[in-house]
């Protein structure tokens, strides 16, 4: 039932009408993890096209290769330079591309249905975590910046502010800014009471000397490969 369509011919070698089946599989495949990548997520144009057409181009690949190990090393090495070269991508992004890559694999050996079944199962599952309560994190949950001077002890600065106001807290990042004369401490924060979101930042205000203090939903970072 998985056995490879390149079989099918005495000498094992890839014909061109298995060819272009294996490579208009692939492109639908594309299409189907591209379109389970955009689903209740930010996406550019460009990465979709890539996740559209690198099935096709893997498969292309793997034909070539064709069981000589010395192309099959060349491969290898390119593929090295390509992941160098780019960077770092979040959970989605990666997964994505290896599912991609998964299915040109498949597909450049012959294994269509495979590929079909892996594609489908996964991309369905994608969709459905991604529509299900576990996609959403903590409900109300937001950004908090608070910008202090340097002279201040940022540990225990706010800790009653945030057991008065909020039910969950916890600080993300810390950085320098002004050329190192002041912090910027980014906090994860669920608020008890959302109507008292001003009165919340004003006594910030008043415990971080009147500087900058920002509250809003969680931004997602937009990462390329």
């Amino acid at each position: 039932m998985l056995n490879s369509i390149f079989t099918t011919t005495s000498t094992g070698t890839v014909t061109l009408s298995s060819f272009l089946i294996c490579a208009g599989i692939a492109l639908l495949l594309g299409a189907l993890i591209a379109w389970a990548y955009t689903y209740r997520n930010q996406y550019k144009k460009g990465f979709v096209v890539t996740l559209v057409l690198l099935p096709v181009m893997v498969q292309t690949v793997i034909c070539v290769v064709n069981g000589n190990l010395g192309v099959g090393v060349a491969v290898a090495g390119a593929f090295g330079l390509i992941r160098f070269r780019s960077a770092e991508g979040g959970g989605r992004e990666i997964g994505s591309v290896f599912l991609a890559m998964a299915v040109g694999l498949a597909l450049g050996m012959g294994y269509a249905l495979m590929a079909v079944v892996v594609a489908l199962i996964v991309s369905l599952v994608q969709v459905a975590l991604m529509a299900s309560p576990l996609a959403n994190g903590k409900k109300g949950e937001q950004e908090l910046r608070i910008t202090i001077p340097e002279n201040l002890d940022y540990n225990g600065a706010f800790t009653d502010l945030f057991a008065t106001y909020t039910s969950h807290c916890s600080r993300s990042k810390v950085k320098t800014t002004n050329m190192g004369a002041m912090y910027e401490l980014t906090y994860q924060v669920v608020l008890k009471d959302p109507d008292k979101e001003k009165e919340f930042l004003d006594v910030i205000r008043c415990r971080n000397g009147n500087l900058n203090v920002s509250l809003g939903r969680i931004e997602t970072k937009e990462e390329r490969l």
